[in-house]
């Protein structure tokens, strides 16, 4: 199957929380890491959340830094790369910040079991694509990605949908930035949440930079293959 080059990018606790108990979102990173994404997110074709973020956060999803967005545009692209929601169930706000901020195309994948209505009325804000019966299919999802020319895909969450795209062998990098906090709480969101790897299928990476960043450090990852 064809698909998007896929690279994950996040932040999080020492702890490996990505944000609070509450689902409420912490500065983890500072200046410099946020220049750093907004330079992956203006060189890539696409950003994918999932709709948990969409719903705890609001993210527009643009690229902050004029000089990247005009780049862009000199490319003959549009100035902020295709915003996809991974949205099983179509719960998109109607008034959400990703279709209010920022030109360029805007995706949601949903499944075949999303209300009509709700489909409908998202429609009129973006294009939609259906992958899945029950929840969205991200093999599906991926693939009609790629032919829509979607070469590279910058995902930002979350912990659910970070599970489902390594779990699905569906993620080619990962980048993360530790920061210099505790956050605490078993029912806070990890990098990674969903259901777990049983010992024998636990996902082996291979670092390839490590990096001191302002109080923190970036690692960067490879996933391994499994055979």
């Amino acid at each position: 199957m064809e698909r998007p080059f896929v690279f994950i990018n996040s932040a999080m606790s020492a702890d490996g929380k990505i944000s609070t108990k509450e689902r409420k979102q912490v500065k983890i990173s500072g200046q410099i890491d946020f220049k750093r994404m907004d330079k992956l997110r203006a060189g890539s074709d696409a950003i994918m959340v999932g709709i948990g973020t969409i719903l705890a956060d609001d993210p527009s999803l643009t690229v902050k830094s004029p000089e990247l967005r005009e780049s862009r545009l000199e490319k003959g692209l549009d100035e902020n790369p295709a915003r996809i929601i991974i949205d099983s169930n179509a719960r998109t706000p109607f008034d959400a910040d990703i279709f209010k901020k920022g030109e360029g195309k805007r995706i949601i994948i949903v499944s075949e079991s999303a209300p009509v209505e709700k489909t409908s009325g998202l429609k009129k804000k973006a294009d939609i694509i259906v992958a899945g019966k029950e929840r969205v299919d991200l093999t599906v999802a991926m693939s009609e990605l790629k032919k829509l020319g979607i070469n590279r895909l910058m995902v930002e969450g979350g912990a659910t949908l970070n599970w489902g795209m390594i779990s699905e062998g569906l993620v080619d990098e990962i980048y993360i930035f530790v920061g210099n906090l505790i956050i605490g709480g078993k029912s806070a969101p990890t990098f990674v949440d969903g259901e777990g790897f049983p010992e024998s299928d636990i996902q082996k990476l291979e670092l390839i930079d490590a990096e001191k960043i302002e109080e923190g450090i970036l690692l960067k990852w490879i996933i391994l293959k499994s055979n």
